[in-house]
């Protein structure tokens, strides 16, 4: 019986220390704590030098804690990445993820052997251990504090986090391979494993990702299953990785990221699902990572494990970003911001964990110090990353209208969902002629009646409105329903973004920042084109705006009643278009004087 009430108070403690870490999310999100640092806190708290006075020093359970939820969390971030957005950033997020992590566990590797008097290898491994980046937690402060990154660098970051994680589990492994059998291993043989590891990983999560789509899209499976197969599916690809001897973490990223840009029968419980979970993972992790750390041995490290910090955060980690982000044109501005946002988390203190789990010579050296370097990040850089982004420029105000998504499973449909939008006065959606032609009407809410779309006709302020979209468009069309006070350019829907003849200037010059002057941003757009034109324009007519292009689409007599609006990638791009129109607009001419 004495076991049976240890197992029930057992799932007591974890039931409350869970439930805190829920409810301590209300906390960062009050104060803009850095989530992580709530949640290592309650561990801490819960641990043997704290209130909650728990013995806990399995590290074997928390190694298999912290691979499950990596593995769970990869999956995620790979199923949110939508391939149409990681273009520009695939190769500057890559080198951040791959030379970027060698780099900065070379240079702290090297820092740490001065300060603690450790060999090469052990000073590489515990660079190793603190070269991820966790840029989750930037992700939910800027989130919180009403923010949102420049699509470049937010691109850029998200990449890196999310793929150099395996890279850092390898360097790791490595070094303990290496200090485990004394031997000394040519630089060859270490590039080899890491191509072998890289390979089979890979393979295995892109083919994994195909068959779990194939699966998902043939298997009629009973209501709520689709989500727990997809969980459990990224859980079993990242272990039969593993076990062939490949990087289960990257095998996992890639799986999610197949999945997420594949139609999927139940995608958005998938997605609603994949919330909770990663949430809980999460929390578990954190809390069984902070009930490890004795405080008191913290203190023993003192002043070298503080060094170490500040040396990876000024130095190790700038020097790395600045040489993998030069060839990619990033400014000053950029590399200076991704440099800072490379917080450390839990992946360094799960990685820490491995030595203690080998046994190897300095373990706890290894795992305390990795604690503080976490600690540190989080509360220097943590606490200060919204400041730093609006002083840098790289973030923006964020004012996204609240997207309600309802899920639609057709027979044979696979890649349509049901979206809802509420139509706010500033709403973007109130400016445009015509919605792009991949999308579907269904129904409009308006004064409490449903209205057909043909009942509705225009959309109106304080309308809720339903459309069926592509799968992998929606995410195109959010932003069409934003509100106008989003200071910073959008992407135009398919290669063109419709406006209203009758649509606020100033309200185009807000959101693409064309700089135009008060009388301008005072007109409306059919004014702007009957002022900047001698005579009355015609449909094709081009009038450059800043780093943009309108173009008359339509016409009401003499005034324009419809344009598009064109943006253009880079100032180049801008230069070419702009005399592609003018070549064009030579060419009508001369037919019409020679017709």
């Amino acid at each position: 019986m004495g076991a049976i009430g240890v197992s029930n108070a057992t799932l007591l403690i974890g039931a409350v220390l869970v439930i805190a870490g829920i409810l301590s999310s209300l906390i960062a999100k009050r104060f803009g704590a850095p989530i992580l640092l709530i949640f290592l806190g309650l561990g801490m708290l819960a641990g043997v030098d704290g209130p909650g006075g728990i013995s806990f020093y399995d590290y074997q359970t928390t190694y298999l804690i912290g691979a499950l939820a990596l593995a769970i969390i990869l999956f995620d971030g790979g199923l949110r990445t939508h391939l149409s957005a990681i273009r520009g950033s695939l190769g500057p997020a890559t080198m951040l993820a791959t030379v970027g992590v060698v780099v900065t566990a070379a240079i702290a590797g090297g820092f740490a052997m001065w300060v603690f008097g450790l060999n090469v290898y052990q000073g590489f491994l515990l660079g190793a251990v603190l070269a991820s980046t966790d840029a989750a937690a930037v992700f939910f402060l800027l989130r919180t504090g009403g923010l949102q990154l420049r699509t470049h660098v937010g691109v850029t970051l998200e990449m890196e986090s999310g793929i150099n994680d395996p890279v850092a589990v390898f360097l790791t492994f490595a070094a303990v391979g290496l200090i485990v059998s004394g031997a000394d291993a040519p630089g060859w043989e270490v590039l080899w494993h890491l191509a072998r590891d890289a390979a089979i990983g890979g393979g295995i999560g892109i083919a994994g990702g195909f068959a779990l789509v194939a699966l998902l899209n043939r298997v009629d499976l009973p209501t709520g299953l689709h989500p727990l197969l997809t969980i459990a599916a990224a859980v079993g690809i990242y272990a039969l990785a593993a076990v062939a001897g490949g990087s289960g973490f990257l095998a996992a990223y890639l799986a999610g990221l197949v999945v997420g840009n594949r139609p999927v029968r139940a995608y958005a419980s998938i997605l609603s699902l994949h919330d909770a979970v990663t949430w809980l993972v999460q929390i578990v992790m954190f809390l069984v990572l902070g009930l490890l750390v004795d405080p008191g041995r913290l203190v023993d490290l003192g002043l070298p494990a503080l060094a170490v910090s500040l040396f990876l955060i000024f130095v190790a980690r700038p020097a790395a970003v600045w040489l993998c982000l030069q060839p990619f044109g990033f400014t000053a501005r950029e590399k200076l911001f991704v440099s800072w946002t490379g917080l450390r988390g839990a992946v360094s203190i799960f990685l820490a964990s491995v030595p203690m789990l080998v046994g190897l010579p300095n373990a706890l050296l290894y795992f305390n110090t990795a604690f503080v370097v976490v600690l540190v990040s989080l509360l220097l850089q943590g606490w200060t990353v919204k400041a730093v982004a609006l002083r840098l420029k790289q973030a923006l105000p964020r004012s996204d209208a609240p997207v309600s998504r309802v899920e639609l499973d057709l027979p044979g449909q696979l890649d349509a969902e049901m979206v809802g939008y509420p139509i706010g006065a500033d709403s973007r959606v109130l400016m445009v002629s015509v919605m792009p032609e991949w999308v579907r009407p269904v129904l409009v809410v308006r004064n409490k009646q449903i209205l057909e779309p043909a009942q509705a006709g225009e959309l109106r302020a304080g309308d809720y409105a339903y459309f069926l979209a592509p799968m992998n468009k929606v995410h195109r069309l959010d932003r069409l329903f934003a509100s106008t006070a989003e200071h910073h350019p959008i992407d135009p829907i398919d290669s063109e973004f419709p406006i209203r003849g009758d649509a606020s200037v100033g309200a185009l010059d807000k959101l693409y920042e064309l700089k135009l002057t008060d009388e301008d941003d005072a007109m409306t757009v059919a004014q702007l084109f009957a002022e900047r034109f001698d005579r009355s324009p015609e449909v094709g007519d081009v009038l450059p705006l800043g780093n943009c292009l309108l173009v008359v689409r339509a016409m009401d007599g003499d005034e324009v009643s419809r344009a598009g609006l064109q943006v253009a990638e880079n100032e180049n791009d801008f230069v070419d278009n702009v005399r592609g129109r003018l070549a064009i607009a030579a060419r009508r001419f001369l037919a019409r004087k020679n017709g």
